[in-house]
């Protein structure tokens, strides 16, 4: 059995996958789309096995974590790509979503990781999820 630590800032495989994760994702969307998408399906195709809920939960919130330590841009987009790359990089799977909200106003766009089966990793979902999915890799 595997042993967590802290969600905050996960376990030092983690962290490491983390940092790797982000960095790679702040050069990926640099370069033209195409390119990102290219890699993110790579990323689910070599990470061969899904994640279970607790697992992605650590993975993002060692991503946010990594994050706060840029200082740089680290918003939704480029953590959320760090996630799953973060995720591929220790063997698992998680979902890219891109995506808009329309109500309440005002329109607003975001971007974040998701487990196929358990819906968006590491979101405030208790009043409900109000974004469509654009896109999903």
């Amino acid at each position: 059995m595997e042993a967590f630590s802290t969600v905050r800032t996960g376990t030092f495989l983690e962290r490491c996958a983390a940092a790797a994760g982000l960095a790679l994702a702040l050069v990926l969307l640099r370069l033209p789309f195409r390119h990102t998408t290219r890699a993110v399906r790579w990323a689910r195709r070599a990470g061969r096995r899904p994640l279970t809920a607790a697992r992605a939960e650590a993975v993002v919130e060692a991503v946010w974590h990594t994050a706060r330590l840029w200082p740089g841009r680290a918003a939704c987009m480029e953590t959320s790509l760090g996630a799953v790359l973060a995720a591929a990089l220790l063997g698992g799977r998680l979902h890219w979503c891109l995506g808009v909200r329309f109500s309440p106003p005002p329109t607003s766009y975001h971007a974040w990781a998701e487990l196929p089966e358990d819906g968006p990793v590491g979101e405030y979902t208790e009043a409900g999820w109000h974004h469509h999915t654009a896109l999903t890799i």
